[in-house]
């Protein structure tokens, strides 16, 4: 073996070190989107018909968004400690003038209620998805996730995880553009 060869060969595992670094390096950086989208989007809203979780009012039913209104769809549920971070927002849309229907996923209505009273209640509607039959439908993948519905019923944008401050502006040119 000549010695360059050596030399080379030598300099091979600090080489193969630095390029393993440089790919964990750029994944700690920027990491992967593990955020899995709904395939829903720029469709129709499946088939639903959900009992109200509010005695007295009528089911949450997917023909119901045929109306010619714009509209937020919200899932969440009384256990979801993000759900209750993001009531101040979906309060804060309500009153810039966004209607919002809620689906409460794998809760009671006792339960819903109890957490609507908690933290506010900024819902027009309220569908009671016990067995997240919906919520899977729509292609969520857990709460809570928030859909711009338009006036005809497809869907047209998602929100996955709570919505912050950050995200209101979004969420209203989102609501905006689907008019």
């Amino acid at each position: 073996m000549s010695l360059r060869t050596v030399r080379i060969l030598l300099w091979l595992p600090l080489i193969g070190f630095l390029v393993v670094l440089g790919l964990v390096s750029s994944g700690l950086i920027k990491p992967h989107d593990a955020s899995i989208r709904s395939q829903m989007v720029g469709k129709p809203l499946p088939a639903f018909s959900l009992p109200s979780a509010r005695a007295g009012q009528s089911a949450l039913t997917s023909v119901s968004f045929a109306d010619g209104k714009v509209r937020l769809v919200n899932i969440f549920g009384s256990w979801c400690v993000p759900c209750a971070a993001e009531m101040p927002q979906l309060a804060e849309l309500k009153r810039a003038g966004v209607t919002i229907d809620g689906i409460a996923s794998r809760d009671t209505p006792a339960d819903s209620l109890a957490f609507l009273k908690r933290y506010g209640d900024p819902f027009d509607r309220i569908g009671d998805d016990r067995t997240s039959a919906v919520q899977i439908a729509i292609g969520s993948s857990g709460v809570p996730e928030t859909y711009v519905v338009d006036g005809k019923g497809i869907i047209r944008a998602q929100h996955i995880g709570p919505i912050g401050p950050q995200d209101i502006a979004d969420i209203l040119a989102a609501v905006k553009d689907a008019q």
